[in-house]
C-alpha cells in the first residue's frame, strides 16, 4: 500500500518499490514517463502515479523478465489502452483508490466548514461527498 501523501523522496519511493535509488535514476532516462519534480540540489520528489508506474516497471523487468526496450513498449501499449478506455468513457480501476482518497479528504473537510446549526441538505461541501460516495459506489460495481 503506497501511503497518502502527495511527494516522495528517492529513498521512499526505493523502499515502496524494491529499488535502489540509482536504479531510479536510470529508469528515468530510459522512461519519458517517470518525470519526477526536482527541487533544491536536484532532490527528485516523486508522485503517486510515478510510485505506480515505477512499481509496473519493476514488474517488467524483474518479474516478467522484458528487457528495458520490451518494457517501454509494454508501458507504451498499456497508456494507450487506458487512454482509450478513458476515451470511450470506461471506468479506470485506478481511480477507484483516488476517489476513496479524495472523499476522506473531504469528508474532513465538511466536519470542519459545518457548524452544529447547519441543516446538511444545504451545505454544498455534503453534497459533494454524497455524489463521490455515488460515484465510489458505481466503480465498485464495475470490478
Amino acid at each position: 500500500m503506497i501511503p497518502a501523501k502527495r511527494y516522495f523522496t528517492i529513498g521512499e519511493v526505493g523502499d515502496l518499490c524494491g529499488v535502489k535509488p540509482h536504479v531510479l535514476r536510470y529508469w528515468e532516462q530510459e522512461f519519458t514517463q517517470l518525470r519526477p519534480m526536482k527541487r533544491r540540489g536536484n532532490r527528485r520528489y516523486y508522485q503517486h502515479h510515478e510510485v505506480l508506474m515505477i512499481r509496473r516497471i519493476r514488474d517488467l523487468l524483474y518479474d516478467q523478465g522484458f528487457t528495458i526496450s520490451g518494457a517501454r513498449n509494454k508501458i507504451q501499449e498499456i497508456l494507450q489502452a487506458e487512454r482509450d478506455k478513458s476515451r470511450n468513457g470506461q471506468v479506470l480501476l485506478e481511480g477507484v483508490e483516488v476517489v476513496e482518497f479524495a472523499d476522506s479528504r473531504l469528508e474532513d473537510f465538511v466536519d470542519i466548514t459545518m457548524s452544529d446549526g447547519d441543516d446538511v441538505s444545504d451545505n454544498p461541501w455534503q453534497k459533494v461527498r454524497k455524489e463521490l460516495g455515488e460515484i465510489r459506489q458505481l466503480l465498485s460495481e464495475e470490478v
